[in-house]
């Protein structure tokens, strides 16, 4: 089954084929960086306008690279949940109009699931359940995945996500957006054996559980309590005690779904799974544990199309086409 995917939820215009959940034929990715660097972040309605200047160009050339035709393909796929409303309505919107154009069955995935679905494009032979962390920029959450599109939340953060937490440090850090492979590398470069003292994202009061607020809010306070004693800020120190901080935090709560009921194996993906740093403290507590480590492939942590192809293909496996009245959701988790 081949499937043209559509990838549109935030400031990345995604088109891929994807056949049969497991194999990519091609994966288009056209990023906004750019327009949105000099704002410091994502701006809804510069990524909107964006979207619709791109998507013909970039559908055209995923199909191309998969060497296809819109009359070799099954099945259409976009995402409409979740992300920015008016970033999702672009890809929906042309999506309904290639199914309807060419008769072709239309089927909606969850941007969530997508993350998750890249680790089967990446291992073709893995399959549920296991378990998955996700941390992007809008989302961090710890997951249970009991079938292709049956999915058990187990704790999330209650606030901003990890990927929001490490854009705000980069500021603090006069790091320009996006930030965190600048951060990590100046984490690495410290070789203080002391931190400067900054609240754990782990949660007390919730065991798989995460807040990202009040680290950030400390991290700011720090620097401005410093500049205002006239004190030094040490950047490579600020940047190590805030990498470390967060990868213990998201250690403890994996160790604590794996007290809880034994992870197999654990798949990591999102854009911030890409962090070099994140990837080793994980992988080293899940080889200590015992526990199979399946980082997502850096080309596939970012938000991509491959990735809902894929789970569109389990998607069409399960449930009915979508209507041509689909509509795009701003909010959702995974098990929704």
């Amino acid at each position: 089954m081949k499937i043209l995917a559509i990838e549109s939820s935030c400031d990345e215009t995604a088109a891929a084929v994807v056949e049969d959940g497991r194999k990519t034929l091609s994966n288009v990715v056209r990023t906004q960086i750019p327009l949105h660097a000099v704002y410091g972040g994502v701006v809804p309605e510069i990524a909107s306008r964006a979207h619709t200047e791109a998507i013909t160009a970039v559908c055209e050339k995923a199909l191309s690279d998969a060497d296809l035709t819109m009359e070799d393909l099954d099945a259409v796929a976009v995402t409409n949940r979740p992300g920015l409303v008016g970033a999702l309505l672009v890809g929906v919107s042309f999506a309904k109009s290639l199914a309807y154009r060419y008769h072709l069955p239309l089927y909606d995935v969850n941007h969530l699931r997508g993350h998750i679905a890249a680790a089967y494009l990446q291992d073709p032979a893995l399959k549920p359940p296991f378990h998955a962390l996700i941390l992007s920029g809008g989302h961090t959450f710890l997951a249970r995945v009991n079938d292709y599109t049956d999915f058990t939340l187990l704790g999330t953060t209650r606030d901003d996500a990890a990927g929001e937490a490490f854009d705000k440090v980069a500021r603090v850090l006069s790091i320009p957006y996006p930030g965190g492979r600048e951060l990590q590398e100046l984490a690495d470069a410290f070789h203080g054996d002391e931190f400067y003292a900054l609240p754990s994202p782990a949660l007390k009061d919730n065991p798989f559980d995460f807040s990202f607020s009040g680290l950030k809010t400390a991290v700011v306070n720090l620097a401005h309590n410093l500049a205002q004693k006239g004190e030094k800020l040490e950047r490579e120190k600020l940047a190590a005690s805030f990498a470390h901080v967060v990868q213990e935090g998201l250690v403890d709560r994996v160790g604590n779904v794996h007290a809880e009921e034994a992870i197999e194996t654990l798949v990591f993906a999102g854009g911030v799974a890409a962090n070099s740093g994140l990837r080793r403290a994980l992988g080293d507590f899940c080889e200590q544990n015992g526990i199979r480590f399946l980082p997502v492939d850096v080309s596939l942590c970012g938000d991509n199309a491959a990735m809902i192809g894929a789970q569109a293909y389990f998607e069409a496996q399960k449930g009915a086409p979508a209507p041509l009245s689909l509509n795009a959701i701003p909010r959702a988790e995974v098990d929704e």
